[in-house]
């Protein structure tokens, strides 16, 4: 597998440590229970969200995650969750699988490192079954302008150290350029430092489109 030494062996170690911390675990939690039927989970990282799947709700996970070095740690919380989960190693711009195959799409601290998370949005969006719901809990750009203004200064540096994780992502605007409604957007900031930990969760639903609708 292509990558640095750091990317292979420090990255996803560093990243399983951050994305476990107590705080972000309540995020996970007030999110990842909402799952249910058919699950896409965008980004399944180490696997930190499968702890917290509600097993009377879910028939079925489908896992994607580009980055295989941080399998052997899903695998492993996979197995002590005991949850059938297929995991693919892809990225999420395109997906391989049928159109509406799915009642619930994941995605937790994924969008930040995406390359392209609109197209990855889109195809999220092209998966996802009539009346089903995307769930999301990620990091992103801050409503405050000074706040916002070190997301831009640390970016450069940050991105390289957190295998490519974006500050200043506007989430929400992502999210309905993509086709999505928001009827529960919730924000705030977590305890640490505030370029770092401005959060956007809910439940999101695909709009109608256009030709779906009756004359």
């Amino acid at each position: 597998m292509s990558g640095s030494w750091y990317d292979r062996h420090i990255l996803p170690h560093a990243l399983d440590f951050a994305c476990g911390l107590p705080m972000v675990g309540r995020m996970r939690a007030q999110v990842v229970p909402l799952a249910r039927g058919r699950v896409l989970e965008v980004g399944i990282g180490t696997g930190l969200n499968l702890r917290f799947y509600d097993k009377t709700r879910v028939t079925r996970i489908t896992a994607l995650d580009p980055a295989l070095e941080l399998h052997p740690l899903a695998r492993q919380r996979i197995h002590d969750a005991g949850l059938e989960v297929t995991l693919l190693g892809l990225s999420a711009e395109k997906i391989p699988l049928p159109d509406a195959s799915f009642d619930t799409v994941l995605i937790t601290y994924t969008l930040c490192t995406i390359p392209d998370p609109l197209a990855a949005l889109h195809e999220m969006r092209r998966v996802l079954a009539p009346g089903g719901q995307l769930l999301y809990c990620e990091h992103g750009r801050s409503p405050d302008e000074s706040v916002r203004r070190w997301q831009e200064h640390l970016q450069p540096l940050w991105g390289p150290l957190t295998g490519g994780c974006h500050l200043g992502r506007d989430i929400p605007a992502l999210l309905q350029s993509a086709g999505f409604e928001l009827p529960d957007l919730h924000t705030r900031y977590l305890p640490g430092p505030r370029p770092m930990t401005f959060h956007y969760w809910g439940v999101a639903h695909a709009k109608p489109s256009p030709e779906a609708k009756t004359p």
